[in-house]
């Protein structure tokens, strides 16, 4: 395994951590993510927070962007990784490439709105002034598991 996987699987491993928190803590849809800086240094992290917040955009890939400009003290997150178990959606895309990101790292697909390769390709698109460099299917299985576990228990309890 290269330096670079090795430490993809790493991170991805803190983020399906942060995905349990959102599952036990919060109950909300287990989705994790963090931002390393160029230099490997963790600078934002976060989990789901839209129903906790009343807060549409409070994905996960958001919240820790937003930790992550406040740490750096800068809306552009230059040079850095931002991992998220879950592949990230048009919304969370778009604020990639406005963030300028390095490179995103992905685990699980979402064949239904993801927007970095399955549905929508946005961290790439040539017309955009910025490109994200993507990395999918880091521990994907366990990334998958978690959702799919998640909305199985979520069916099977009534409605609150």
């Amino acid at each position: 395994m290269t330096d670079v996987a090795a430490d993809d699987e790493r991170w991805m491993r803190h983020a399906l951590a942060l995905a349990e928190r959102a599952r036990d803590e919060d109950d909300e849809i287990p989705v994790g993510a963090l931002v390393v800086d160029a230099e490997g240094k963790l600078v934002g992290e976060g989990w789901n927070r839209n129903i906790a917040e009343s807060d549409p955009s409070a994905h996960a890939e958001i919240v820790a962007m937003r930790r992550a400009g406040a740490a750096i003290g800068n809306h552009r997150l230059v040079g850095c990784t931002l991992y998220v178990t879950l592949e990230p959606c048009a919304m969370c895309a778009m604020a990639m490439v406005h963030a300028r990101l390095a490179r995103v790292v992905y685990g699980a697909g979402d064949p239904k709105t993801g927007a970095a390769g399955s549905v929508f390709d946005l961290l790439a698109d040539p017309r955009h002034n910025h490109r994200v460099e993507v990395a999918g299917g880091v521990l994907a299985g366990e990334a998958g598991t978690m959702l799919t576990q998640y909305f199985r228990a979520k069916r099977a309890r009534p409605a609150r």
